[in-house]
């Protein structure tokens, strides 16, 4: 046997990465990759820091500040990092915390009884990936200090000042690497805002203050109430069926917190925490939570009568149509499945919240007999339509079986089958489905022209979403499935682009599309195939040329550009992508290489789940202040 390339493999091959160099060479392994997500993820490894002093009982005021040059502070009044001459690395134990990986105050049992930083790679990272680093403790009376560029200490910890003996804490300034984060990407500050309300949740009894010094906007957050207050806050907007459910209890040296209440939506919303950090992916707590409210209202249901002898136990999807639930959990020794920790993987979490909630919550049942027979009610329906909506998803299924995925009349396929290469332009109406189809190109780009406004499907159950012809069209065209079935490998199309008019209606279309994906295929949003397209808004011709401009700012630039011969040129607005011929179409809005495309991501789950709640739901008054509060702000509703 032979084997192909360079046989010579010895010791030389092997390479070794000193100090901090394994976190610059493979950020993602430390903090998800090198997007805009991993660099807000920079600020939430050093403000998981000053958490764990609040946990620790040491720390009740942690500020963030954003510089105007996109540095960020973090200052705290907790203990502050030890700067004593650490025994075994013999320097600072604070260049140590900064320098070395897996190094902190988190290992031993005395420092903190629960953390978020399990791994000490948090602090070291998020100095590995700065293009400098500044940390000032004080402690003891006095300010100590270190820089660092790239991960490298510029010189010893030193003194640099005396400090209130009463006052104590630490203060962290970094500067994110470029070198790294190389895209033009910056720190938003409405997505610190929503982890930042999070923690203070969470943690209560903390003040956390937000300033943003590049727009000079500031938040700040302190809760007395904790995770109730969470959930009363989630559902500010929606109708309640009972007041919160609490329960609280320290297992094992383990805490369990849950927080439980129903509303009249038909989606969930179940948020996940562990040791203050937002599992997005949920675990073995969030598993616990689910079944604790499944056997609960089953139990309760066949000791009362509501659910007969002939009548099967409500399914997790029937006991969780308008749940909204938060579930937090303080453990001293957290078993997370990477190290951006979005799933908690301790088995025993699962048997002690399980344990927990199922006790608080058949109290709270047989205590209270008239809100427990709403919220059975409320089962009992969302089983009925449960099982119309299984019944019309089998036959869409079959239906797709027998007629080659059932691709709807109206869809304009293209010929290529590999999905990677592959878009689906979803068009609102049919002339700007006409121009669409003639100016595509056929072999990768598909067509499906939408009549009308499909439904608001944040206001109706399964059964009746899958009942429209046009949520059909889309479910055929796209292959995967809908709901619990989905199966992201039947994905025909790479890319999902809206493409709706820039006015109020094509607004409307496009918050009724991206409702149904949010609750019904996250995934796609998830995993980045949902795209926005934006057509020019103006076309500007002078002499022999033709220019677009896509925002009333490059209008503005190209008539400033044009200068003296600005009257002369010939401005129309489009008010419509019927109002473009094909060829328009194609150069403005789907040539891959001229043009722009918004990806549609969920930052913030909770704050998404609000927002189309707020504006799809049934509350007149919050979506009347939301309109009233940001009327101002809009400029064009294709931005």
């Amino acid at each position: 046997m032979t084997f192909e390339g360079n046989a010579h493999y010895s010791a030389s091959d092997i390479t070794v990465l000193e100090g901090l160099e394994a976190v610059r060479r493979r950020p993602g392994m430390y903090v998800g990759g090198t997007d805009q997500k991993a660099l807000h993820h920079l600020v939430y490894e050093v403000v998981d820091n000053s958490i764990d002093e609040a946990l620790a009982g040491v720390c009740d005021h942690i500020k963030v500040t954003i510089h105007a040059d996109s540095s960020v502070t973090v200052q705290d009044n907790g203990r502050g990092i030890p700067v004593d001459i650490h025994p075994e690395k013999k320097k600072s134990a604070l260049e140590v915390v900064m320098t070395i990986l897996h190094a902190g105050g988190k290992f031993g049992s005395g420092s903190y009884k629960v953390s978020g930083g399990l791994h000490g790679v948090g602090v070291s990272a998020v100095n590995a990936l700065s293009e400098w680093c500044e940390v000032r403790v004080r402690r003891d009376g006095h300010v100590h200090f270190q820089r660092y560029e790239r991960g490298r200490p510029v010189e010893p910890v030193k003194v640099i000042g005396k400090a209130d003996p009463k006052d104590h804490g630490t203060t962290t300034t970094f500067k994110f690497d470029r070198e790294i984060f190389k895209d033009d990407i910056d720190f938003k500050f409405d997505t610190l805002v929503q982890r930042f309300r999070e923690m203070a949740f969470v943690t209560s009894k903390v003040h956390l203050n937000l300033l943003d010094e590049r727009s000079q906007h500031e938040m700040s957050f302190y809760f007395e109430g904790g995770i109730k207050s969470f959930v009363r806050y989630l559902n500010r907007d929606r109708e309640v069926l009972h007041p919160v459910v609490y329960a609280s209890k320290e297992i094992e040296n383990i805490g369990v917190e849950a927080a439980v209440q129903f509303t009249d939506a038909y989606s969930e919303s179940i948020y996940s925490f562990a040791n203050t950090i937002n599992t997005i992916d949920g675990g073995t707590h969030m598993t616990g939570l689910r079944t604790a409210i499944t056997r609960s209202i089953n139990d309760y249901s066949r000791r009362t009568g509501l659910l007969k002898d002939a009548d099967p136990n409500f399914t997790g999807d029937d006991t969780r149509e308008g749940l909204t639930a938060i579930v937090s959990i303080k453990h001293p020794d957290p078993q997370f499945e990477s190290q951006t920790k979005v799933k908690l993987m301790n088995p025993e979490v699962q048997t002690y919240v399980q344990q927990v909630v199922l006790e608080r919550f058949n109290t709270y049942l047989e205590e209270n007999p008239s809100e427990a027979k709403n919220i059975i009610q409320k089962c009992l329906t969302s089983a009925r339509a449960r099982d119309a909506a299984r019944k019309a998803r089998d036959l869409v299924i079959r239906k797709s079986a027998l007629e080659s995925l059932t691709l709807p009349g109206k869809l304009a396929d293209c010929s290529e089958r590999d999905p990677n290469k592959t878009e689906l332009y979803i068009v609102e109406g049919d002339s700007a489905g006409g121009s669409a189809k003639q100016g595509r190109d056929r072999h990768f780009q598909a067509i499906l022209p939408l009549r009308g406004k499909i439904l608001n499907t944040e206001r109706a159950r399964l059964d009746k979403i899958l009942g429209n012809n046009e949520v059909k069209a889309l479910i055929s065209a796209i292959g995967i499935g809908i709901g619990d079935s989905i199966d992201l490998s039947n994905l025909r199309y790479g890319r999902i682009i809206i493409m709706t008019d820039a006015d109020v209606d094509g607004s409307h279309i496009r918050t009724l599309l991206l409702t149904f994906f949010f609750r019904y295929m996250p995934t796609l949003i998830e995993e980045g195939h949902i795209f926005i397209a934006q057509p020019p808004l103006y076309r500007i011709s002078h002499r022999n040329s033709i220019r677009y401009a896509y925002t009333e700012q490059e209008k503005d630039q190209i008539m400033k550009e044009l200068g003296n011969a600005a009257d002369k040129a010939g401005i129309s607005r489009y008010k419509g992508l019927g109002e473009m011929n094909p060829q328009q179409l194609w150069e403005t809005t789907m040539d891959p290489s001229a043009r722009t495309l918004l990806q549609v991501t969920i930052e913030d789950a909770a704050a998404a789940d609000h927002t189309f709640d707020m504006l799809m739901g049934s509350a007149v008054p919050p979506r009347t202040k939301f309109i009233q509060t940001h009327a101002r702000d809009v400029r064009n509703l294709d931005v």
